[in-house]
């Protein structure tokens, strides 16, 4: 047998480390401003063409290379940044590896002037798919223009993997603002085409206020804490600022940004009773320890970093923003600064009048409205009556329906439910929201079969799941689940019939969006359009929402448009497809509206409103999954409950 292992040819190899290094146009810009500031560069422009397919471009102004190095960078594993595997121990620099240009130059076309200080003239070299075409002297300035054409046009399945161009830019912009922020004290110049920002030198806090630009400076507190084992600076929100949607998180090490979520637990803790149980904090902290004691060489993309002391920085972490939160007094104050309030003076011999409060006879401080005791008192005589008087032993009791209420063994899941204990339920619309939300008549209905004799064939267990038998064995739903499913439905199915109806808003709702959200808008914009919401733009990064869906009760406008903008720049939600096509955003955007108006979880559901929500789930043809392919019911047949018994 001939010898069948071969050593691969550099360019192939390259191929293969860029599908690790280079996933998008946004990773292009991040290893070659990286590479700018590890060269020194003061002022730093990036260029960008249809979202970096067509054109990148970063210029900048730092130590420049000679002729012989331009040529050298492009080798694999060549590096002027280690010398030997020591060096791994303590990086001072961005890049090390030696593999992104190598790797950008395997799949696009690499133009790259350079020129050193001390050099009369510069070298221009010219490569396409790590093939050298030419190399010749230029006149240039000091430093260097790389510029990339034509990315992944030797992978077309690479390429199909990409995003429309607003999905890609809205990617661009969020890495622009993590290089923005960890290089404060550099010029940086982005053009895209449509917009340019131009950020001067600065603070840390200067950078972000630049970057935002809708007063969040206002918004911030310092920490700053110098140990032996870490140094820790930057800034949190307030607890008054914390945002529900699209909070802006941000970690650094060592001029490096990083995903840590064991940190990101730790700051999540201090604002524990501080905020809402469903907002997040805003935070801008950057770490600074010895090099030796991290780990970078984790991952390609160099976002995961290992500490070695993450347990001890911990608590030093934790109680530094304690410690901000209350030396700035993070808590609601009296403002002594604003004008008082007008208040008209009595006239000589009036006395001031005591509020009038009507209070009913049947009033009680210690139950609200809202107020609902866990316990009801059941007619327990009643309910084994009808237990002993029930025709069908086998569908009666707590779970088994009615009295006479016969499911035949022939029926299907779906059919037990459809044709149960109220008849075959209609399709779900708007008149059965407000069904859901009338608590009243359901209690009095309930009331009134229990007082009759009448059991349910739902139970509600821990205000999350219900609870039901089927001849297929026990029923146990996700009500939250079943809820998103059966409105996804008939929102899609609106939309297909061209149904949807749009409500004006009397007073239109205000959104701040930040770069990466504006160019993720245009692309659902007539999307959103056609569900019912109308958007005006204002000015800088204001949007007004003039108008909404009908069928959305009781949510935040602001929040859902932030919820829909998030799904369409989530980095996996298309990974692997052809293209982000007009059904698949429709979708994304009935998914979203429905995950905001579902019934919650913990949220306490009446008979009625259980039976009534099952008959419309098992009414869809597809009742056991979310979109998203998440199961929405399990069934715990007769075999497994004997089990548990061991019988």
């Amino acid at each position: 047998m001939s010898d069948v292992i071969r050593l691969l040819p550099d360019s192939v190899a390259n191929q293969i480390a860029a599908g690790e290094v280079i996933q998008r146009p946004a990773s292009v810009i991040k290893e070659l401003v990286e590479n700018a500031v590890d060269a020194g560069a003061t002022d730093i422009r990036i260029v960008v063409r249809d979202a970096g397919k067509t054109m990148i471009q970063v210029i900048d102004n730092g130590c420049g290379m000679s002729e012989t190095d331009a040529r050298m960078a492009f080798e694999r594993h060549a590096t002027s940044k280690i010398r030997s595997a020591d060096d791994l121990f303590a990086l001072t620099t961005m890049g090390f590896r030696g593999e992104a240009l190598p790797s950008i130059c395997a799949i696009s076309e690499v133009e790259i002037r350079t020129r050193t200080a001390d050099a009369s003239m510069g070298t221009k070299l010219l490569i396409e798919g790590s093939k050298v075409i030419s190399q010749e002297p230029v006149m240039s300035e000091k430093g260097t223009v790389f510029t990339v054409k034509r990315l992944f046009f030797n992978v077309p399945a690479r390429r199909k993997f990409l995003k429309s161009d607003s999905v890609e830019l809205s990617n661009i912009m969020r890495e622009f603002e993590r290089l923005a922020l960890i290089n404060n004290k550099i010029r940086l110049h982005i053009d895209t085409g449509n917009r340019e920002i131009d950020l001067r030198a600065g603070t840390l806090k200067q950078r972000i206020a630049d970057i935002w630009k809708n007063s969040i400076n206002m918004q911030l507190l310092p920490v700053n804490v110098d140990t032996s084992l870490v140094k820790i600076e930057g800034f949190i929100s307030r607890p008054e600022f914390a945002r529900r949607r699209n909070p802006l998180q941000f970690f650094f090490v060592n001029g490096r940004h990083m995903r840590h979520p064991y940190f990101h637990k730790g700051v999540m803790s201090c604002f524990e009773n501080l905020i809402a149980a469903d907002t997040q904090p805003c935070y801008f902290i950057k770490f600074t320890v010895d090099p030796q004691t991290i780990d970078v060489n984790i991952h390609p993309t160099k976002n995961e970093i290992k500490f070695e002391y993450e347990q001890q920085i911990w608590p030093i972490l934790t109680a530094t923003i304690k410690a901000a939160l209350g030396k700035f007094s993070a808590v609601p104050s009296i403002d002594f600064e604003t004008d008082a309030l007008p208040v008209q003076p009595l006239k000589d011999g009036e006395a001031p009048e005591a509020p009038v409060l009507e209070v009913r006879g049947d009033y009680n401080p210690f139950v609200t409205d809202s107020y609902r005791p866990e316990r009801v008192d059941r007619n327990w005589e009643s309910l084994y009556d009808s237990f002993k008087n029930s025709t069908h032993k086998e569908n009666s009791g707590f779970f088994g329906g009615r009295p006479g209420t016969e499911f035949p063994k022939t029926k299907t899941l779906a059919d037990s439910f459809a044709e149960g204990v109220r008849g075959k339920a209609p399709e779900w619309d708007e008149s059965d929201q407000k069904l859901m939300d009338s608590q009243d008549r359901f209690e009095l209905e309930e009331a009134e079969d229990l007082k009759n004799g009448m059991t349910p064939i739902c139970m509600q267990y821990a205000d999350k799941y219900i609870i039901s038998p089927s001849e297929n064995g026990l029923l146990i739903i996700d009500q939250h689940r079943a809820h998103v499913r059966v409105l996804y439905e008939e929102y899609i199915r609106k939309v297909e019939n061209m149904n949807v109806v749009s409500q004006g808003i009397m007073f239109p709702e205000t959104i701040l969006l930040d770069e990466s959200q504006r160019a993720a808008l245009s692309e659902v914009e007539d999307e959103l359009r056609k569900m019912g919401f109308a958007l005006e733009y204002e000015s800088g990064n204001s949007w007004n929402i003039a108008a909404v869906p009908s069928m959305l009760k009781n949510i935040s406008p602001a929040d859902i448009i932030h919820r829909i903008l998030d799904s369409v720049t989530e980095e996996s939600a298309n990974y692997g497809k052809e293209k982000v096509t007009e059904n698949s955003i429709v979708e994304r955007i009935a998914l979203v509206m429905a995950r905001s108006s579902a019934i919650r979880r913990g949220q306490h559901l009446s008979t009625i409103e259980m039976e009534h929500l099952l008959s419309s789930l098992f009414a869809l043809p597809d009742p056991g999954l979310t979109p998203e392919g998440n199961p929405v019911f399990c069934i715990l047949d007769e075999k497994k409950i004997d089990k548990m018994f061991g019988i």
